[in-house]
């Protein structure tokens, strides 16, 4: 009975030690594989990341800046794509920050806070932004988050054009002139 319950012992010890070192050997190929592309950003607990893609048309993304349990969001963009980001909340204390994640630099290249609502920008290189609404945690405020609103355009050019009053619109009629004649 002894020898059986130590050779069970060694197996199992055995089999623990192979799933231990196929772990290591998977987890050290998919960080080879993350080198090459882009690095998965740092979020803070609690948050999720949900993966975009460059879109077609006007992207709505709606969420909650709720701490610990919020959405950043990832936008890959290649080089010469022109796109306009603009954030809107109900609450005052609620912000957006985008981070550029083939950068080094650990400081956002556009934060409403102190650029405004609307981010316009031509990329020069393909990249990866990170995409991150927040709730200020540093002013004073009710409540643990606010709802947002975040819009993708990408053909920012293509929106205005189709923003045009009516009455610049082509006519088959003439304008009558305001002078009397």
């Amino acid at each position: 009975m002894k020898r059986l319950v130590l050779a069970f012992s060694l197996l199992t010890f055995a089999l623990l030690g192979g799933q231990f070192a196929h772990a290591q050997d998977t987890q050290n190929d998919d960080s080879s594989q993350g080198a090459q592309q882009t690095a998965l950003p740092q979020v803070d607990r609690g948050e999720t990341v949900e993966k975009l893609g460059f879109p077609a048309v006007l992207e709505k993304l709606t969420g909650w800046t709720k701490f610990g349990k919020g959405k950043v969001y990832t936008l890959p963009l290649k080089k010469g794509q022109h796109v306009r980001i603009t954030f809107s909340s109900k609450s005052k204390y609620a912000y957006m920050a985008i981070f550029d994640l083939s950068s080094n630099d650990d400081e956002s290249f556009f934060g409403t806070d102190e650029d405004g609502m609307v981010a316009d920008v031509t990329v020069n290189e393909d990249t990866t932004w990170l995409i991150k609404p927040y709730y200020s945690r540093v002013t004073r405020r009710r409540g643990l988050g606010a709802p947002y609103e975040i819009l993708i355009d990408p053909n920012p050019s293509a929106t205005q054009q189709s923003n045009q009053p009516a009455d610049q619109a082509p006519s088959l009629f003439p304008k009558r002139s305001s002078q009397p004649q």
